[in-house]
């Protein structure tokens, strides 16, 4: 159901509008995986959809964390699914730097501006004391939040305690009896009353800056004017609309979509598919097949067809995004990567099997013609590069080895069957191998399942797998021959 706040957006909003700039901020700490990587290519598609700007930053406030090999395994992951920004961490741009780390001066810039204001105070509450209101706040029947007991301190008592050394924190001062009304590009209207706030921390006691601090206050001075992220960041969106109002800095406007979630609606598990794009790339799935995947999670498009990072762009809309729960399903992932496959040419098939090809010496010792046919023969019949070295062996080796499901096949069927196709595809060659062996099943008596099953599992060695004229086409006329051959000594 589209909200009355994506109505107005799109009634806004022009294709040629070059002003939208949104971005993807992740924190260093870990590999991007689905539910992230997701909030990303929306980013980035509703960018590009408007003609607008993509910027990279990177949120590393949180020193003990964040690693640098996170971050730039981060920015490969990204630009390998296609997602490229005009502006982040790894240039020199406007309005950077793209670190928050670097960004320091800026932030304390701000937080004297709201002290200066009496806007922020500090808080000395211990974590012991805070704790001990929340819990008498519960059990009264209140939310728990903050009393606001240090905002009235005195100016002595402050500057006492901070003599003493004594540590503290920053809280913002939420205005009392407040309604505050918000538009969500997503979530449609909402409305937030003050007083269920409550005075929030916006550095902590360590001197680091709270994430949605230094989150709006970059947002607003890198010029982002769309923000899409989790619905479970919702609840900031009150508090940075205050901090930047305060700041009399541009809020932008928010979009909160749904969750990855598993199949069964709960969270995301290794087991579910959750793994990081890093991983999924080493396991072989293609770019374009989590692209596809992704885009489809959360936002409905009526082009069901496998598309382009272009295409996904052009028709993306956040009014088709939807407020339930996305559910991830590997077996759709599998579906998309099956048509990424089939919607690669043959010089990127050849490079995605190449890395563990290497490993097969049937492969390498194949001439390069044979390579690619053999590539061309099995890209129907393929969904990951590992799949591959199974189907190598007999198709590019003289050695024929049966499954116990074809080696019953071959047993249980006619030896002149058989021995008939055999002659006949050495009288008039493989290139008629379908017509041939559907000629023989007449004269034979044979047909169906009885037919092409024993047939399959005797020049192939396995009951299912590409279409048996691109296998026979692969062999060659002498070596389908030697197979049939072996194959009626074997039969009944």
């Amino acid at each position: 159901m589209e909200s009355n706040a994506a109505k107005r957006y799109h009634a806004s909003m022009t294709q040629e509008n070059t002003n939208v700039i949104t971005r993807f901020a992740p924190s260093p700490t870990g590999n991007i995986h689905l539910g992230n990587v997701r909030t990303a290519l929306f980013s980035y598609l509703l960018g590009m959809n408007f003609k607008g700007k993509f910027i990279l930053r990177c949120e590393d406030t949180d020193q003990e964390r964040s690693e640098e090999a996170f971050l730039q395994q981060q920015q490969v992951d990204l630009k390998w699914l296609g997602i490229d920004w005009s502006a982040g961490p790894d240039m020199n741009s406007e309005h950077g730097p793209y670190r928050q780390s670097k960004r320091l001066d800026i932030y304390n810039k701000y937080y004297a501006e709201l002290e200066e204001q009496a806007i922020a105070y500090p808080c000395f509450c211990t974590a012991t004391e805070l704790k001990i209101m929340r819990n008498a706040q519960m059990q009264s029947g209140k939310p728990p939040r903050y009393s606001g007991i240090c905002s009235h301190l005195a100016a002595e008592e402050v500057a006492e305690k901070k003599a003493n050394g004594d540590s503290f924190s920053l809280r913002f001062k939420v205005p009392v009896d407040e309604t505050m009304r918000l538009t969500d590009l997503v979530v449609g209207d909402k409305v937030y009353q003050s007083n269920d706030i409550g005075d929030f921390i916006i550095r902590r006691s360590d001197g680091t800056p709270a994430f949605f601090f230094c989150n709006a206050i970059d947002d607003s001075l890198m010029g982002v004017t769309h923000v899409l992220r989790g619905v479970d960041h919702l609840t900031n969106t009150p508090r940075q609309v205050m901090i930047l109002n305060s700041l009399n800095l541009r809020a932008p406007e928010y979009g909160h979509i749904s969750l990855v979630v598993a199949t069964d609606g709960g969270p995301l598990s290794k087991r579910d598919g959750s793994t990081g794009v890093k991983d999924l790339r080493e396991q072989g799935y293609l770019a374009q097949a989590i692209v596809n995947h992704l885009a489809r999670l959360g936002h409905n498009y009526a082009n069901t067809a496998f598309m382009s990072l272009e295409q996904l762009a052009e028709e993306f809309a956040l009014a088709h995004c939807g407020r339930s729960p996305s559910k991830h399903d590997p077996v759709q992932l599998m579906h998309w990567q099956k048509e990424a496959i089939m919607h690669s040419s043959d010089d990127q098939l050849k490079a995605w099997l190449l890395p563990i090809l290497q490993e097969n010496a049937l492969f390498q010792n194949a001439s390069c013609e044979q390579q690619n046919l053999f590539i061309d023969t099995i890209k129907n019949n393929i969904s990951l590069p590992s799949d591959a070295l199974g189907l190598a062996g007999n198709l590019l080796g003289d050695e024929l080895k049966y499954s116990t499901d074809a080696d019953v096949q071959v047993k249980g069927a006619s030896k002149n069957l058989f021995a008939a196709l055999a002659a006949h595809i050495a009288e008039h060659g493989v290139e008629n191998f379908s017509p041939s062996m559907k000629e023989v099943g007449k004269v034979v008596g044979v047909k169906g399942k009885g037919l092409f099953m024993p047939i399959r599992s005797a020049i192939s060695g396995e009951t299912h797998g590409p279409e048996m004229q691109r296998i026979a086409t692969m062999l060659g006329t002498d070596k389908v021959v030697t197979r049939l051959k072996q194959a009626a000594e074997l039969a009944a």
